[in-house]
């Protein structure tokens, strides 16, 4: 037990040790001694053996010195520690774009799909009518040869059995009993001497497969594009007269480069850009965007009173460099007094620059060269400006202008499909692969267009049909989302209806009570709805006969209150009540006055004549109210290739899609 036990001596040593632990603010140079100052210089602790080599320095007491050092830290903490609203901000925009990018792929994909199994659709059906075709002609030429081989397999029967049977007779011994059978044997081979037998073939055997698929292969190979860029709005910017001292009424312009993130230029176009001017009152100044499809853009904008207005400039909703910009808007007559004229031709050289027509050739129109002095240029026709009839036409037609090309912007079109008037002056186009409306006036002029690509309520997938509610609603079709989108007139999504219901819904009408009337291309059925979405009626299957349909497409209703349907692959127009009786038919397939090659837009005017777009023939037919033929619109100077939708405006032309030139034609009507 003492072993374990320890002496007074031990505890003594022990307790020594306990006490010799360094000291925190030992220094770390010179073992056992204690720091007492701080060197601001160094940003070290100091010991007295430690001054020597620390001589000229400044110093300051321990204490003081470390909390100098704490303060510092802590604000550098701080400092860093701001940056994480920011970085966090960032993070979640960052997601916000991949997962839009995600949703638009898989947007896209799903459109890929729906488009190849529409030609899988399309290319099977053909086959089903190239085997029906080879069925139905074998089938005539085996029925004439058949027959054929039938009389000529009787006739041989026939003369082989009575040769026979007179051989037999021969060969009997000659007397009175055997006259009767002689003579009645004789008659027959009378007969069969002078019958006439179809000894030629009645019929060939051609039947030949003449299938073109160079062409189509080629085209296969080109179908579609996926279109992209890498421009960021944090790197791209904007320059140009327009961004300085512009002139009241006249046009100025403004370059905008597109880069990536690295700061390169990207030299390809599609980029989603926007721009706006704003007023003093907060209003905004309507401009042209002009996509030169080398990843460079021309926004030209004209500004009607002068004051202080700033310019936005967004890629992708994301302010560029610099943006907003701050303009300052003058009066001509003060640019020319107050700078000096090489200032002035400057200035002017933006003013003139002529805008652009929105087509996609890139082509950069600019007003006359410097040193050349012009007090403003007058807009040149454009494709968003009022057109003008040419004045050298060398057939004499009844368009009166044209607008569109094909193109993503303002005034441009991807596949227009429905048009619609209304009673207030404007002209509305249904821009189906462009996922919008775009509003004109009766005259041209581009107002406005709205619309947001996806498949939630509100957006746009393939916006087909258009009508306008006596209420100034505008009422779409939506073939992909299988609805129908009711929107204010100012673009304000409203309400849906139809969901559920809808197979893949055309065109859209309004009849006199206000009710929705869709055509449902897919379902072949027509559908009426109240405003509200509630069903009133439907009528319609698939199918050929007279309540029946093959692809209808839009509807018009007349006077009295009557449905007029253009028949797609049926090549004909039905009229019916509201019930869904048949009041009327006609057109047949063919090329001739009154015949069809699939008709497409319906409207009808003010006497009940019904105006029909003949897609496959290219044409406008006027009818009047019984179904029999007037006459045509006269689209010779300027062919129609696959007309769509058409309307009569309210000033009494007759408005039409020209999908396949994408852009939409106005004629003369005189009813």
């Amino acid at each position: 037990m003492e072993a374990h036990q320890h002496s007074p001596d031990s505890s003594s040593e022990e307790c020594t040790v306990l006490e010799a632990t360094p000291s925190k603010n030992a220094c770390l140079q010179h073992a056992g001694k204690v720091a007492d100052l701080y060197c601001s210089g160094c940003e070290c602790a100091l010991c007295e053996d430690c001054l020597p080599a620390h001589n000229d320095h400044p110093k300051v007491a321990l204490s003081q010195g470390l909390e100098q050092r704490r303060n510092r830290l802590q604000e550098r903490l701080g400092a860093v520690q701001k940056r994480l609203p920011q970085i966090s901000d960032a993070l979640s925009f960052v997601k916000e774009i991949l997962q839009q990018l995600t949703n638009q792929r898989a947007s896209i994909e799903e459109d890929i799909q729906s488009s190849f199994e529409d030609l899988h659709k399309q290319l099977d059906v053909r086959k089903s009518v190239l085997l029906m075709e080879l069925e139905v002609t074998f089938g005539l030429k085996q029925k004439v040869l058949q027959a054929q081989i039938d009389n000529l397999t009787r006739g041989d029967g026939d003369i082989t059995a009575t040769c026979t049977q007179t051989e037999e007779a021969l060969a009997e011994e000659a007397s009175v009993a055997t006259l009767e059978v002689e003579h009645e044997l004789e008659e027959r081979l009378k007969g069969l001497a002078i019958l006439r037998m179809p000894c030629q073939p009645e019929e060939n055997d051609q039947l030949d497969l003449v299938m073109e698929t160079d062409g189509l292969r080629k085209s296969i190979h080109n179908l579609g594009t996926i279109v992209t860029t890498s421009a960021v709005a944090s790197q791209s910017e904007a320059m140009g007269n327009g961004l300085e001292q512009c002139i009241v009424g006249h046009p100025a312009s403004v370059t905008i480069v597109t880069r990536d993130k690295s700061g390169g230029a990207c030299k390809s176009g599609n980029a989603i850009l926007s721009a706006e001017v704003f007023t003093p009152d907060g209003s905004i100044v309507d401009g042209e965007i002009v996509d030169h499809k080398n990843g460079t853009y021309e926004f030209v904008y004209t500004v009607p009173e002068e004051g202080d207005f700033s310019l936005a400039l967004r890629l992708y909703d994301q302010h560029i460099k610099g943006s907003p910009f701050k303009l300052t808007i003058t009066k001509a007559s003060e640019v020319e007094v107050e700078v000096s004229p090489s200032t002035t031709t400057a200035t002017n050289s933006a003013a003139n620059a002529t805008p652009s027509t929105g087509s996609s050739d890139g082509t950069k129109r600019r007003g006359k060269s410097p040193g050349q002095k012009k007090k403003g240029s007058k807009r040149a026709s454009s494709a968003l400006g009022t057109p003008r009839r040419k004045t050298q036409n060398p057939i004499e037609d009844d368009l009166i202008f044209k607008i569109g090309t094909k193109g993503r912007n303002k005034g441009e079109f991807t596949n227009l499909q429905g048009v619609a008037a209304s009673s207030t002056g404007r002209i509305l186009i249904a821009d189906s692969n462009n996922q919008c409306v775009q509003i004109f006036s009766n005259e041209g002029e581009f107002k406005s267009r709205f619309g947001v690509r996806g498949r939630s309520p509100g957006q746009l997938q393939r916006p087909t049909g258009v009508a306008v509610h006596p209420s100034g609603d505008i009422i779409i079709a939506d073939y992909d989302n299988k609805w129908v989108s009711i929107f204010t007139c100012e673009g304000k999504f409203k309400a849906k209806l139809g969901s559920g219901r809808l197979m893949g819904p055309k065109g859209v009408s309004v009849d006199q009570n206000g009710h929705v009337i869709v055509v449902d291309n897919k379902a072949c059925t027509v559908f009426i709805f109240q405003l509200t979405g509630k069903l009133i009626a439907k009528f319609g299957s698939r199918g050929t006969g007279d309540k029946q349909f093959a692809g209808p497409h839009f509807a018009a209703v007349n006077k009295n209150n009557e449905i007029i349907v253009t028949d797609f692959h049926n090549h004909s127009v039905k009229v019916f009540t509201t019930e869904g009786e048949l009041v009327l038919k006609f057109g047949s397939n063919g090329e001739g006055n009154g015949q069809f090659n699939a008709p497409t837009g319906v409207a009808v005017d003010v006497n009940g004549n019904i105006i029909v777009a003949d897609w496959g023939n290219s044409r406008i037919q006027v009818f009047d109210g019984s179904g029999s033929f007037l006459s045509y619109i006269n689209t010779s100077a300027d062919p129609l290739y696959g007309p769509q939708g058409l309307a009569l405006t309210s000033d009494g032309h007759v408005v039409v899609a020209d999908s396949g030139n994408h852009c939409f034609k106005v004629y003369r009507y005189l009813q």
